[in-house]
C-alpha cells in the first residue's frame, strides 16, 4: 500500500495538533485567563477565578477539563491545575473534574505519541536514556510498569503519557490502569485545596470550619497512602531499579 493511502503523514498530524493547541491558547488569552492570577491577595485571586468559572455556568467544568487536556499535551505541570480545581469547584467536584481532565489529556497524549508525533517522542527517548526504562519495564513487567510509574513519581507524568505511546502496551490497558492509579493523588491535592477554599471564602463560619477539618483529614490520609506506596511497590514487584532511577 502506498504512503498516500495510509492516511496523513506524521508531520502533518503533528502540525494539525499544534494548530489546535495554538487556537486554544489564543482563545484562553482573549478571555483573560492568564491575567486572573497576576494581581491581588490570595483571596482576591480565588474570588476572580471563582467568578470567571461561575460566569460560564454549566460550561465551567468543560472549560476546566479543556485546560487539563491542553496542559497534558503541552507538558505543563498538572499540580497547579489540580489545586485550582479544588479552589474553584471544591474538594469533591474538583476531584471529579481533575480526574476526567487528566485522564482524557493523558489518553490524547498517548495517542499523539503513538501516531502523530512518534519521531519527536523517539527523539526525547534517545536524548534521555532514562526514559528507555519505561519501554524496558513494559517488556519486563507489562501493565505493572504503568501502575508503578503512575503510583510512584519516577518520571514526569506528562512525559510518561507520550513515551507510553511508543511501547507495545495496548491503549485499552493504558486507560484501565491509568484511571485508578491517578485517583489517590488527585484526591489528596484536591481535598487539600478544597480545605483552603473553605478557609479563604468562609469567613470562619462553623460549618465551613467543620468541612475544612474533614477535607484536611481526607487529604492527610491520602498523602500518607502516597508516601507508603513506593515501599509497597518495591516489595511487591521487585522494582528497586526502576524506583531509584534518577
Amino acid at each position: 500500500m502506498s504512503e498516500e493511502k495510509k492516511g496523513l503523514k506524521p508531520w502533518v498530524k503533528l502540525v494539525i495538533v499544534l494548530a489546535v493547541i495554538g487556537v486554544l491558547l489564543v482563545i484562553a488569552n482573549h478571555f483573560g485567563i492568564f491575567d486572573l492570577l497576576k494581581e491581588g491577595t490570595l483571596k482576591d485571586r480565588v474570588l476572580k477565578l471563582d467568578a470567571f468559572f461561575q460566569s460560564m455556568g454549566p460550561w465551567a467544568p468543560a472549560a476546566f477539563i479543556g485546560i487539563w487536556i491542553v496542559a497534558c499535551i503541552l507538558l505543563l505541570p498538572g499540580l497547579p491545575i489540580a489545586i485550582v480545581g479544588g479552589l474553584i469547584f471544591g474538594a469533591v467536584w474538583g476531584t471529579v473534574w481533575s480526574t476526567v481532565g487528566a485522564n482524557v489529556g493523558a489518553a490524547l497524549a498517548f495517542l499523539i505519541g503513538r501516531y502523530a508525533a512518534r519521531d519527536m517522542v523517539e527523539g526525547w527517548v534517545h536524548k534521555r536514556p532514562m526514559l528507555r526504562k519505561i519501554d524496558e519495564g513494559v517488556k519486563k513487567q507489562g501493565w505493572r510498569m504503568l501502575m508503578i510509574t503512575r503510583l510512584v513519581p519516577i518520571f514526569p507524568f506528562n512525559i510518561q503519557n507520550y513515551v507510553y505511546g511508543l511501547t507495545n502496551i495496548p491503549f485499552r490497558t493504558y486507560l484501565l490502569v491509568t484511571l485508578p492509579c491517578m485517583i489517590p493523588g488527585t484526591i489528596a491535592f484536591n481535598f487539600a485545596a478544597g480545605s483552603a477554599r473553605e478557609v479563604i471564602l468562609s469567613g470562619g463560619q462553623p460549618e465551613a470550619i467543620k468541612r475544612t477539618l474533614i477535607y484536611l483529614g481526607i487529604a492527610a490520609v491520602f498523602f500518607v497512602l502516597l508516601s507508603l506506596i513506593p515501599g509497597w511497590v518495591k516489595k511487591k514487584y521487585a522494582a528497586d531499579d526502576l524506583i531509584e532511577a534518577d
